[in-house]
């Protein structure tokens, strides 16, 4: 989609379709001021007609406007002036792109803008828009015979009198289209079936990416060489698969100083069969999802590639496939991580974990400033806090505290959740060092525990998206999140 600033007169502007917003009070903005006064008259009489009262999610269009260029005008309700946010800003700029869409309009010109937002500067305004845009238009169709109709908007113009200040948004603008296409990516990756998205479909797409981008590197190690660096936890989840497991390492080199480099990693398991420890086979088609940890570093490594910052990031995927078979791994099971840990595998449902920790002390040799790590790790996530928050844990308050924050500021939240030590008792093993799993109490964070063994030597926070990373129903389908809080960490740290 391509976005383009206007600072002329409104009444200038040629458009398909002119974009206003109207208050719940019915007010109109102060941007229509700009407009011919009996236009003005003439909408402030379908405001107080009724036919629309400004509550967020209306719209109203009404064809051949006098005193202007535009062939439509679309008003759509912006709620209570006063309670504008971040959050109602988004959803205003996404109920205006639904309804864009419905119909032919090849470009449309909106003055969303210049809406004054409750603590939000000119920029993350941009961001929100074009990102919102961006998404809208987003469609599956890799493995239809007939493929969905390609969206008729492609050019969005806006309406921003402040020249001053258009610089800050078109910076607004860049970022969140990026951001945009590495949800895109991510997207695209986690509705992919797993007989098409398999370790190697993975590997080759981080290659791909390093083709195209110079600032990029790819590296992908196969199971002779993770056998040679002691990946005995790791290998041993894809040991009942046909499919080769993969760690795939990414580094994005946007700066030449040697700086410590901020590393994510994903868990990629393509598909979750719960090898031995079979899941229900109810709704299991879901668990194609389950390496969207590794689809937001992809996604998150796709932005990265768009934007240029001056940093340098590495992004990490342990992928594997958890399939049953006469070589799975089985319960009881005891394997050497690469740390030299010993793991007894008490359920081999609880598989990401495996793939995660060999991962983790990888990285070690990168010292880096900061891992966070991206797994749909356990259901009990979305039992305490549903599809709305992403479960956050880690060792570091300072970074848990950064990524709240940057959750809110991008409408992608995360909660955190407490990692005392009174938990880590739930993970002693009388065969091992540690076992895989930590009963039926507090899951979310005796996963996180486990994870936390790991992850000494660097401050460390964890991302538990099983909850967030898709939505289940008529709209099934993989979210993209959280590549929005990732990119705008590792923009600003």
């Amino acid at each position: 989609m391509n976005f383009s600033i206007k600072n002329t007169s409104l009444r200038n502007l040629p458009t398909s379709c002119l974009v206003l917003g109207v208050y719940q009070n019915k007010l109109l903005p102060d941007v229509t001021a700009d407009i011919d006064k009996l236009l003005r008259k003439q909408l402030t009489k379908i405001v107080e007609s009724g036919d629309i009262n400004g509550a967020s999610g209306q719209s109203v269009l009404v064809h051949n406007p006098k005193g202007l260029r535009a062939k439509r005008i679309m008003l759509v309700g912006l709620g209570k002036k006063a309670e504008l946010d971040r959050k109602k800003y988004a959803a205003i700029c996404n109920h205006t792109a639904k309804a864009l869409l419905k119909y032919s309009l090849g470009d449309a010109l909106l003055t969303l803008a210049d809406l004054p937002v409750n603590e939000t500067e000119t920029d993350k305004k941009g961001q929100i828009l074009a990102q919102t845009f961006e998404n809208s238009v987003y469609q599956y169709n890799q493995t239809k015979s007939v493929k969905g109709k390609k969206p008729a908007l492609k050019k969005i113009e806006i309406y921003f009198p402040d020249k001053e200040a258009g610089s800050e948004l078109k910076a607004g603008l860049n970022t969140g289209s990026a951001v945009a296409r590495g949800m895109a990516v991510a997207r695209e990756m986690g509705n992919l079936p797993a007989n098409i998205c398999t370790p190697t479909y993975l590997a080759e797409q981080a290659k791909a990416l390093a083709e195209k981008y110079k600032t990029m590197e790819t590296q992908v190690l196969g199971e002779a060489q993770m056998r040679k660096l002691g990946m005995g936890s790791l290998l041993s989840v894809g040991h009942g698969s046909d499919e080769e497991s993969k760690l795939i390492i990414m580094e994005y080199k946007g700066s030449s100083d040697k700086s410590k480099p901020n590393v994510i990693v994903g868990k990629g398991i393509t598909f979750d069969t719960g090898g031995i420890s079979l899941k229900p086979g109810n709704a299991m088609d879901e668990m194609k999802f389950d390496m969207c940890g590794a689809a937001s570093v992809l996604g998150t490594m796709t932005a990265l590639c768009a934007l240029k910052p001056e940093i340098n990031v590495i992004g990490v995927i342990a992928a594997a496939e958890n399939m049953p078979s006469g070589r799975a791994t089985k319960p009881g099971d005891i394997v050497t991580s690469m740390s030299g840990k010993t793991i007894e595998v008490l359920n081999t449902d609880a598989e990401g974990r495996l793939v995660l920790c060999d991962a983790l002390t990888y990285v070690e040799r990168f010292k880096p400033k900061s891992v966070i790590d991206i797994a749909t790790l356990t259901g009990a996530v979305i039992v305490a806090l549903g599809s709305v928050n992403t479960g956050l844990l880690s060792n570091n308050d300072e970074l848990a505290d950064k990524l709240f924050q940057l959750g809110q500021d991008v409408n992608d939240p995360c909660w955190r959740l407490p990692m005392g030590e009174e938990y880590q008792q739930q993970l002693d093993s009388n065969f091992a060092d540690i076992a895989n799993i930590g009963g039926p109490k507090a899951g979310t964070i005796t996963a996180a525990c486990f994870l936390s063994r790991f992850t000494e030597k660097y401050h460390w926070a964890h991302l538990d998206i099983a909850g967030t990373a898709w939505v289940q129903g008529k709209e099934k389908g993989a979210t993209g999140r959280p590549v929005p809080l990732l990119v705008e960490y590792l923009l600003t740290n």
